[in-house]
C-alpha cells in the first residue's frame, strides 16, 4: 500500500463506527461553516430590500444546479476511489480519480456557457420582473467562476474518498470565514450591492481551490497520485463513476427543480414578497441540513469501502449508525429553530421592507423544522446506496421525494386548497417525510439481502 496518507485509508478499512465520527465531525464542522457563505449572503443581501433579495432568490436554483452537478461528479468520483481502496486497488483508483477531473472540466464549461448566454431570458420568463438585470448580473457574475467552484467540489470529494476529511474541512472553512469577512465590504463599503455579494463569494471559492490545488498537485502526499500523461479514456472507469456520478447529478438536479418550481408556485401565491421570504427561510433550511450532508460524505466513503471489500455487515453499522447520530442532531436543530424562529429571523429583516416580512420568515422556519429528523432517515441512506455504487436507485428516490411529492404537495395545498404561503411550507414537510421513510424502507431491504450473501473467503 502506498506509505501516503495511511491513516485515512485504515480509517477507512476499520471499525464502521469510529470510521463515521472520525470522518464526519471534521465534514460537518466544515459543511455548517461552508453554509454561512449562503446565509450571510442573504443577510446581507437582505439588508437592501425585498427586490435585491428577491433577485438572489431568483437566481439562487441555478447556482444550486451548478453545485448539484459538480457534487454529483464528486460523489460519482469518490464511490468508485473508495470501492477501488476496499478492494485493494490502488492504480483503479488513481484512474478513476485521473478520471474525473477531466469529466469534470468538461461538464463545468458545458453547464456555465448556455445560463451565462441566456441568463436574463430565463429569469424573465420565471416571472422576476424588475429584479430580472440584478438576477441576470448576480448569475452571471458567479457563472464565470464555474470552472473553480467544480474543481473545489471535485477535489474535495477525492480526499473524502481517501479518508483525509481534515484537509477538506480546512480548505472549505477558509473559503467559508474569508465570505462572511467579504461580503459586508463588497456590498457595503465598496458599494456595489448585489453583484458584491457575487464578487465576494468569487474571491471565497478561489482560495481554498488554490489550497486543493497544491495539495493534490504540487505537494502530492495524498493516497491518490495524478498522472495525466498519455491519458486515454477508460470506457468502464467512466462508466464506474458515471453509474453513481450521473444519476447524483440528476438528483441533486432534481433539487433545483424542485427549488425553481417552488420560487414560480411562492410567486405565483404570494408575488415578490413570497420569493423573498422563501430565499430568506431556505438558507436557514439549508444550514440546517449541513450536519446531515457531512456525515453522508463520510457514509458515501465507509460503505464504499465496506462494498468493495465485500463487508457487508460493516456498511449496515455503518448506515444505522449514522442515521442513529443524525437523528439526534436534527432534532436537536429542530427544536432550537422552533424556539429561536423570531431571533433568527431579525437577521433577515434590517430593511423596513423586508421588516414587514417577518411574521411569514418566522412561519416557514417554524413549520419546516418539522421534518428536519426525518430527512436523516432518508440523506443517510440515499449516501449508502451511492457508497455501494447504487446510484439510480438514490436517483429514484429523490426524484420521489422532490418532484413526484413535493412540487404537487405545495402547489394542491397552497392554491388547491387555498393555504396559500404556509400550504407550500406543509407540501415541502409532508413530502420529505414520506420521501424518506420510503427511501430507508427500500435501503433496508437491500442491506438485508446483502448480509445473505456468503461471506468471502481469504
Amino acid at each position: 500500500m502506498n506509505n501516503k496518507n495511511t491513516n485515512g485509508i485504515e480509517t477507512l478499512l476499520g471499525d464502521p463506527k469510529k470510521a463515521i465520527i472520525k470522518l464526519s465531525i471534521p465534514m460537518i464542522v466544515a459543511m455548517v461553516v461552508q453554509t454561512l457563505y449562503t446565509v450571510v449572503n442573504r443577510i446581507w443581501v437582505s439588508g437592501l430590500g425585498v427586490d435585491p433579495a428577491a433577485a438572489v432568490g431568483f437566481a439562487f436554483p441555478f447556482l444550486f444546479m451548478g453545485t448539484a452537478i459538480a457534487t454529483g461528479i464528486g460523489i460519482g468520483g469518490g464511490s468508485a476511489i473508495s470501492r477501488k481502496i476496499g478492494a485493494n486497488n490502488k492504480e483503479g483508483a488513481d484512474s478513476a480519480a485521473v478520471h474525473t477531473l477531466i469529466v469534470m472540466a468538461i461538464i463545468a464549461i458545458a453547464y456555465s456557457i448556455p445560463l451565462f448566454v441566456f441568463a436574463e431570458s430565463i429569469f424573465s420568463a420565471m416571472g422576476a420582473g424588475q429584479t430580472t438585470a440584478t438576477a441576470a448580473l448576480y448569475a452571471r457574475i458567479m457563472y464565470t467562476a464555474s470552472i473553480i467552484s467544480f474543481f473545489s467540489l471535485t477535489a474535495l470529494a477525492i480526499l473524502r474518498s481517501e479518508g483525509d476529511v481534515k484537509r477538506a474541512m480546512l480548505a472549505m472553512v477558509a473559503g467559508g470565514i474569508l465570505n462572511v469577512f467579504l461580503d459586508p465590504i463588497f456590498i457595503y463599503v465598496f458599494g456595489l450591492g448585489v453583484p458584491g455579494a457575487a464578487y465576494a463569494a468569487v474571491v471565497s471559492m478561489t482560495i481554498p481551490a488554490v489550497l486543493l490545488f497544491y495539495w493534490l498537485f504540487r505537494k502530492k502526499d495524498t493516497y491518490i497520485t495524478f498522472n495525466f500523461r498519455g491519458f486515454h479514456f477508460d470506457k468502464g472507469i467512466i462508466k464506474d463513476i458515471l453509474a453513481v456520478g450521473l444519476p447524483a447529478s440528476v438528483m441533486q438536479l432534481s433539487m433545483s427543480i424542485m427549488l425553481i418550481l417552488m420560487t414560480v408556485i411562492v410567486q405565483h401565491v404570494s408575488g415578490t414578497d413570497g420569493v423573498a421570504v422563501f430565499s430568506a427561510g431556505w438558507a436557514i433550511a439549508t444550514m440546517a441540513s449541513m450536519p446531515l450532508l457531512g456525515m453522508a460524505s463520510a457514509v458515501v466513503s465507509v460503505t464504499g469501502a465496506a462494498y468493495g471489500s465485500r463487508e457487508y455487515k460493516k456498511l449496515d453499522i455503518a448506515h444505522l449508525y449514522a442515521i442513529k447520530i443524525g437523528i439526534i442532531i436534527e432534532t436537536s436543530i429542530a427544536v432550537i429553530t422552533f424556539i429561536f424562529a423570531p431571533i433568527i429571523t431579525m437577521a433577515f429583516t434590517q430593511s423596513s421592507d423586508m421588516a414587514g416580512l417577518s411574521d411569514e420568515i418566522i412561519t416557514f422556519l417554524r413549520i419546516i423544522c418539522v421534518y428536519y429528523p426525518a430527512i436523516a432517515f432518508g440523506m443517510l441512506s440515499t449516501a449508502m446506496f451511492q457508497g455501494a455504487g447504487k446510484g439510480l436507485y438514490s436517483l429514484i428516490v429523490t426524484i420521489l421525494r422532490t418532484i413526484i411529492l413535493i412540487v404537487p404537495l405545495a402547489w394542491v395545498f397552497s392554491s388547491v386548497f387555498g393555504w396559500g404561503l404556509g400550504g407550500a411550507w406543509w407540501g415541502l414537510v409532508t413530502a420529505n417525510v414520506i420521501g424518506s421513510a420510503v427511501t430507508f424502507a427500500w435501503a433496508k431491504i437491500y442491506v438485508n439481502n446483502l448480509l445473505k450473501k456468503p461471506i468471502p473467503t481469504t
